[in-house]
């Protein structure tokens, strides 16, 4: 007969500190979120992670434009003719002299800015200025950049037209 090396209380408290070893290691392994991006348009707001990011370093301008292009994965808000279009920023998107800009189909709409909040009040982002038939969707984009003026992430939006 022989004696047991680990009594059964040790036995399960070596396999409890395994099991957290393990968690915590699988949790090391995880990204880290990105701040959120708000928009809201009447009462209804979707929120979104960046979609292009590079863990706090600069963007090349190809990385950009591509994400500016190639929406991935974009929540989609409905916006109607006169709606009031909210953005939002999470405080540490502008922490530490970063700003960010509102980006529509490609074309800024806002000057860089550190404050959290822009709204505009009956903006009709679908009008085309006489210019043909308004589209039904548009991109929306947040582009933070470094007090240097580098991006450093994108946040994506679908507008779709009521």
């Amino acid at each position: 007969m022989t004696a047991p090396l680990f009594s059964g209380r040790a036995r399960r408290s070596v396999a409890a500190l395994g099991a957290v070893s393990a968690g915590l290691l699988l949790l090391s392994a995880c990204d880290k979120p990105t701040p959120l991006a708000t928009v809201t348009v009447g009462s209804e707001s979707v929120s979104a992670e960046a979609s292009c990011h590079n863990d706090g370093k600069e963007l090349s301008v190809d990385e950009v434009q591509e994400c500016l292009t190639n929406l991935k994965n974009p929540k989609t808000i409905e916006y109607g003719r006169g709606d009031t279009l909210r953005l939002g920023v999470e405080p540490e998107i502008v922490e530490d002299g970063k700003r960010w800009s509102a980006v529509l189909d490609g074309q800024p709409i806002t000057e860089p800015s550190s404050n959290t909040y822009r709204s505009f009040p009956g903006a009709d982002v679908f009008a085309t200025g006489g210019q043909g038939e308004a589209p039904t969707s548009k991109k929306l984009a947040f582009l933070q950049i470094d007090a240097a003026g580098k991006p450093l992430a994108v946040w994506s939006y679908n507008l779709k037209l009521k």
